[in-house]
């Protein structure tokens, strides 16, 4: 499991200290904050910035449920995971219409937390992964995204040029600067890069799949 920085959010102190114990047990986890509110939660994530917010459902004054919401809408990138003791399904639900990334109930081994935390950091690292994609796409000419979503297909480059109306020489050299903005050191690994940027830039997909559909 990747590092991992957490604040953990429960109004309860022996429950914090005992989740806390669980936590240090595990080596790629960092502890950086407790808060005893909601209020406080979301004012140690704006000091702290961690990876992951463990954040108990009931709370005096601001709860979980709103705490998360906050810190959904002022910090895209952050993670909560929420704590309850009941796991019914309505529950389940309201964490999860906050902006929850999970939801784990309080009375979780270390069994249980590992693996719930191994799942947010993968989850986590392909977001990271995505984004980073998505900033070299960026970069790219229109051009160059054509180029890319037809080599994605298979195309030779002569049956490129003809799709696109130029030469065999300028797609090579589009080629080219697609390999490298893309740092991509094959064509495999290039259409795994499209594949996936085509889950998560849906309009990329339809201009590909309309390029590829006129070109047939």
């Amino acid at each position: 499991m990747t590092s991992m920085r957490v604040v953990l959010a429960d109004d309860h102190t022996l429950f914090r200290a005992g989740l806390r114990a669980l936590l240090e047990k595990l080596p790629d986890v960092q502890v950086v904050a407790e808060a005893r509110d909601g209020r406080e939660a979301v004012h140690l994530v704006e000091t702290h910035h961690p990876d992951l917010v463990l954040m108990d459902i009931a709370m005096p004054g601001l709860n979980g449920l709103e705490a998360t919401r906050r810190l959904v809408q002022a910090c895209p990138a952050i993670r909560v995971l929420i704590l309850s003791m009941h796991k019914s399904e309505e529950h389940v639900w309201q964490a999860l219409w906050a902006g929850a990334a999970g939801y784990l109930l309080k009375d979780a081994d270390l069994a249980e937390l590992t693996l719930a935390l191994e799942q947010d950091a993968r989850t986590r690292d392909s977001q990271r992964l995505e984004a980073e994609l998505l900033q070299r796409i960026a970069t790219l000419t229109p051009r160059e995204r054509d180029v890319m979503g037809l080599v994605s297909t298979g195309l030779l480059n002569k049956e490129i040029a003809y799709a696109l109306g130029t030469s065999e020489k300028t797609v090579k050299a589009h080629r080219a600067h697609v390999m490298q903005k893309m740092r991509a050191t094959s064509v495999a690994e290039l259409v795994r890069m499209a594949a996936l940027v085509e889950r998560c830039e849906p309009q990329t997909a339809r201009l590909w799949s309309l390029s590829y559909a006129i070109y047939r």
